[in-house]
């Protein structure tokens, strides 16, 4: 039998050996020689520890010093201690340098423990564990079970015994492995937990069952210790001025396009005129446009107050061109803003006072610059009865008389109100106006008393809804 032959029989045997070992949920990690692997990631364990101790000083004297250095201790980079109530002003941090006290002293000389030595002790024990960033590896002596078929009936988690040798049965698995790995986070370490069972299924037994818990410590502290400094924080306040969400703002201006910065007062259906618009400053990309969702008038500064009346709603529609021609979207040079006009109004609740002091709120969003039913200026047309858009197609204001529902919410909405302006009602153009509405006598008012000819357009235009 050549070399060739006596290398394919070795690897057949190899596989059929370690493929009794496969099964369960998920295979983990497979290796050629699993005792191998063990020494292999121990190294790789102990590298890591020894990296993680405080290096070792190296003091230099003088060529004609006749004595040895003697070498450094090595002491653990991180210690969890107890400390008492009243020992805890020795970790305080101060000012300058002064002296540690002796129990401090000894605490802090304590050397790590010997790797080496812990290698050594763990490898006397049946169940070893090796803990690892990212990894698990339990190995149980084979010995300690009377059946060579015990593998069968061994799991760490979910997931089964997946290599084995003469000497161990091994289980080698990642931490990202569906084997029930529980993972808590503590103050100073976190933890991974997984139980490790024994539990044969056959009528008679050889062995007793076993369930252990098996835990992998990773510590959190690596460079200071437990007892923290807390700083005292000292100072004022700062105030701060608060800007609109999207940098909007909602301006009254005169017919002229000024802004109107100081108080204003209209007589009642005077027009009035606004601008919503976002500052050059702040704008967005280019190929967004501001759009108003909607506007609303109130009698008070809290936009959530009653009475309001709706003069552009449904996202963009100006639903007060319905009531008066007055009221419509405005052209503007900038796709940044957005201007409207409105005639004055006021509230019939308040007809006590001789005049009302109201305010504006409008909801604005960003939109492409192409309008769609939920980004558009839509002004009504009494002519044609019908809603025409400011820019871009009109086919976007056809919901204006029913719901221009939003696929989804907008993310750049704000809600932004206007300096307040009053509604003079004590007169207008020279004539007095009463708040109070009075009949000239008792009689009804009656369309049959109208002199028909004169008033045949009145009569055909009456249920007309302008």
């Amino acid at each position: 039998m050549d070399l060739r032959h006596a290398g394919f029989l070795l690897l057949l045997l190899c596989s059929a050996y370690c493929y009794q070992f496969r099964g369960g949920a998920g295979y983990g990690l497979f290796v050629p020689d699993p005792e191998q692997e063990w020494e292999r990631m121990e190294a790789v364990i102990g590298e890591e520890m020894a990296e993680a101790l405080a290096p070792e000083s190296k003091l230099f004297r003088s060529s004609s010093g006749s004595g040895q250095i003697p070498e450094a201790k090595k002491v653990p980079e991180y210690l969890a201690v107890s400390v008492a109530e009243d020992r805890k002003e020795a970790f305080k941090p101060e000012k300058g340098a002064r002296a540690l006290p002796d129990w401090l002293k000894e605490r802090l000389r304590k050397t790590a423990p010997s790797t080496s030595a812990a290698r050594d002790t763990a490898r006397s024990k049946v169940v070893e564990v090796l803990c690892h960033v990212d990894r698990m590896y339990v190995r149980l002596k084979r010995e300690v079970f009377k059946t060579s078929r015990a593998y069968k009936y061994l799991k760490l988690g979910k997931c089964a015994v997946n290599q084995g040798t003469k000497a161990h049965y091994y289980l080698l698995y990642l931490l990202t492995t569906d084997c029930g790995f529980i993972k808590e986070s503590k103050t100073d370490y976190r933890t991974v937990k997984v139980p490790l069972h024994y539990n044969p299924t056959t009528e008679v037994l050889r062995e007793m069952p076993f369930d252990l818990t098996v835990e992998c410590k990773y510590p959190r502290l690596f460079h200071s210790y437990k007892v923290g400094f807390y700083p005292k924080v000292q100072g004022g306040t700062i105030p701060k001025k608060l800007q609109p969400k999207n940098g909007f703002t909602l301006t009254p201006q005169d017919a002229s396009g000024n802004d109107i910065t100081g108080s204003k007062t209209y007589t009642l259906g005077q027009p009035m005129y606004f601008e919503a618009k976002q500052p050059s400053s702040s704008a967005m990309s280019g190929d967004q446009q501001g759009y108003i969702n909607k506007c609303f008038m109130t009698a008070s500064a809290d936009p959530n107050s009653s009475p309001k009346h709706a003069l552009i709603d449904n996202y963009g529609c100006m639903v007060e061109g319905k009531m008066s021609a007055q009221s419509k979207f405005l052209p503007t040079s900038s796709k940044m803003a957005q201007k409207f006009r409105v005639t004055a109004l006021i509230f019939k609740e308040k007809l006590s006072s001789a005049s009302q002091q109201l305010y504006m709120h409008c909801d604005i969003s960003m939109g492409k610059l192409a309008p769609t039913p939920t980004s558009k200026a839509c002004n009504y047309d009494a002519a044609t009865k019908k809603w025409k858009a400011l820019f871009g197609p009109d086919s976007v204001c056809t919901c204006c008389d029913s719901t221009c529902s939003s696929a989804k919410a907008k993310s750049s909405r704000n809600m932004i109100s206007s300096h307040s302006w009053k509604v003079d009602m004590s007169s207008r153009d020279g004539f007095e106006v009463q708040p109070r509405m009075k009949l000239s006598d008792s009689h009804t008012f009656r369309s049959d008393d109208l002199d028909m000819a004169e008033h045949e357009d009145f009569l055909q235009y009456w249920d007309h809804d302008y």
